[in-house]
């Protein structure tokens, strides 16, 4: 095991950290690596006791903490559990899924009302969300969901049943770094993407830039981005709205219709 690997292992040994993809967690570290010469000694010399060590670990934990409490789920899915497809059970083990349990059903026949009946979806920063594909109604469906946890391969299993029942339907789940923008560039071909509470990952209280460069090249004709209208402490926000993110639509041209729910906002985005 050479010292990358090492420092990897050490870092996804909290808890909240160790579902996430470990070429995910390298990417995080090599840029601190990068961007702090004081660090790049450690490679060479690997002491475990050392203080350095100590505060290398700790710099991207940090980060990545940020990142996996946006995946948080009550408990650990199992294979058992996806294989029965229980999908209203298995919604509400993850946390963002549990929260839209109530509007679920009136989120895609309202969205899709706007976008048409998609044949093709892309869900990018997927989390669970997928598990909520039946609810959709659609008949005749192409499903494609990426994220940086290590559960797509569970979403796999869960899109062959499916396909079990309705030969229609096709998934497939991969790890993707959404900041890796010619891999998001490559992606299929899609009438819409979904990108549920996934700009506060991209942006990390940096303006947003990254946002905007991720939804320039998401190869789809509409975009769902989602955020959140609660606080932390669960009150309402008092000014849910997201103005950045009408001022970029109407900078690029865009078009856009909002949906608010109890605890989400929806912006439906038509690329130009």
């Amino acid at each position: 095991m050479d010292s990358i690997e090492a420092l990897i292992l050490e870092i996804k040994k909290k808890k909240e950290l160790q579902t996430l993809n470990d070429n995910f967690v390298k990417t995080e570290l090599l840029k601190i690596l990068n961007q702090e010469p004081k660090f790049k000694g450690i490679l060479k010399k690997f002491n475990p006791k050392s203080a350095l060590l100590k505060e290398l670990i700790k710099k991207p934990r940090e980060k990545l903490r940020r990142t996996s409490g946006l995946f948080k789920k009550e408990k650990k899915i199992t294979v058992e559990e996806i294989i029965k497809i229980d999908y209203q059970e298995l919604l509400k083990i993850h946390s963002s899924t549990k929260e839209r349990i109530g509007f679920y059903n009136q989120l895609y026949s309202n969205l899709f009302k706007i976008t048409g009946k998609p044949l093709r979806i892309l869900d990018l920063g997927c989390g669970m969300n997928p598990l909520s594909i039946q609810l959709m109604k659609l008949e005749r469906l192409e499903y494609y969901a990426y994220d940086i946890i290590e559960e797509v391969n569970l979403l796999n299993l869960f899109f062959a049943k499916l396909h079990q029942k309705n030969h229609y339907f096709y998934g497939e789940a991969g790890i993707l770094n959404l900041l890796e923008l010619d891999k998001v560039k490559q992606l299929p071909k899609a009438d819409v993407a979904f990108l549920f509470k996934v700009t506060d990952v991209l942006d990390r209280n940096k303006g947003h830039k990254n946002t905007e460069a991720v939804l320039q090249a998401v190869p789809a004709k509409y975009l769902v981005v989602s955020f959140p209208t609660l606080t932390m402490s669960g009150k309402k926000m008092t000014a849910p709205r997201r103005r950045w993110m009408e001022w970029l639509c109407k900078r690029l041209g865009w078009e856009y219709q909002m949906l608010e729910y109890v605890n989400e906002l929806f912006y439906v985005v038509r690329k130009r």
